[in-house]
């Protein structure tokens, strides 16, 4: 008896695990979010010591890392913007979050790849939605710009202080 609790303990778990995770590729959420793409290019990259302390004093939150991802989003004859993938820990398990930027700087969508926490503490689309069309100037602060979301608000914290590291990578490292 105690065998199939556990089993079915574990299958829960595990369910809720798997039914957190997207199923869109990289690829396909950018494709699907800027016309006219011809190349997705993914590279990483490190962070110097100096850019390091830049992006953390422009993003206002604590850096974890100094290694990233990033894809090269380019068209035919241009490049059309740039998606800086973040993971964050949000309780005890990570979210990643693709941010995608305008050649402008403007964050153009937020997608959320995977997220290791239970479905019920993710974002709503019409919460991530907030996000999209941000100026480089809007704050990006949960509860000020930003409005709170009821029972997500750790999620909701992590995502937009996502948004401020990728900004921050963006404004000093990727623009061009």
């Amino acid at each position: 008896m105690k065998q199939l609790f556990f089993a079915m303990m574990l299958g829960i778990l595990l369910s809720q695990s798997i039914a957190a995770q997207t199923n869109a590729s990289v690829d396909e959420v950018i494709k699907s979010s800027f016309g006219g793409v011809s190349a997705v290019e993914p590279k990483q990259l490190i962070l110097t010591q100096e850019q390091f302390s830049q992006v953390q004093n422009r993003a206002k939150t604590a850096l974890r890392t100094k290694v990233y991802r990033y894809y090269d989003i380019r068209g035919e004859a241009k490049r059309l913007g740039v998606a800086v993938l973040i993971a964050r820990e949000v309780r005890s398990k990570k979210a990643t979050v693709l941010y995608a930027f305008e050649p402008n700087g403007t964050l153009r969508f937020t997608e959320i790849m995977a997220f290791g926490e239970p479905p019920e503490y993710i974002p709503g689309k019409a919460w991530m939605s907030q996000l999209q069309n941000k100026e480089t100037s809007a704050l990006l602060t949960v509860g000020k710009d930003i409005p709170t979301v009821s029972g997500s608000t750790l999620s909701a914290r992590s995502v937009t202080e996502g948004a401020r590291i990728a900004r921050a990578i963006y404004e000093i490292v990727l623009k061009q």
